[in-house]
């Protein structure tokens, strides 16, 4: 992908018969860390938020082991800072991601990314008779809670499984 950069750095220990091995990656000075990325979302994600016309340094770790979810993903932007529309968007795809801002590369804010009870302009409605399909606004749909993992469209009441929505 163009304008996205990866480093991977792997260090082996011979003292260890070269079973240890580390992932090496720079600090960032200024920037977002986004973590806890489900795997099969990653390139949804990185399309999602445009990352393939970042022009700053974006480091993508893939199908890293992780104890909470068994393997996660991980994206660093460097001097990239998202707006809670952009967060919203996120939280359509991957709910429970950690968003991690980072100011002379010290963690000034972090916050798990969760879906909003109400998300607007973000996501299409499914139902062709819908009216924000017919005239020109905004769609609007509220959350019906993580166990049914359900939006349903202010408009038209139609629900649609979050796995199965369209963006915007």
């Amino acid at each position: 992908m163009r304008g996205l950069s990866y480093y991977p750095c792997f260090t082996f220990s011979k003292h260890q018969n070269m079973k240890r091995q580390e992932l090496q990656v720079a600090a960032l000075e200024n920037g977002t860390v986004i973590d806890h990325i489900p795997s099969a979302k990653l390139f949804e994600v990185i399309g999602l938020l445009h990352l393939e016309a970042e022009r700053s340094a974006v480091t993508i770790g893939y199908n890293l082991k992780s104890k909470k979810m068994g393997s996660k993903s991980i994206i660093k932007i460097a001097d990239k800072f998202f707006s809670d529309d952009e967060i919203n968007q996120l939280s359509v795809v991957a709910p429970n991601v950690t968003l991690s801002v980072i100011r002379d590369y010290e963690v000034v804010e972090k916050k798990e990314v969760r879906m909003p009870e109400e998300l607007i302009g973000i996501v299409r409605c499914d139902n062709h008779k819908c009216i924000t399909n017919n005239e020109p606004m905004r769609t609007r749909f509220h959350f019906l809670g993580k166990d049914r993992g359900i939006l349903q469209c202010h408009y038209c009441n139609r629900e649609i499984n979050l796995s199965d929505v369209k963006l915007v």
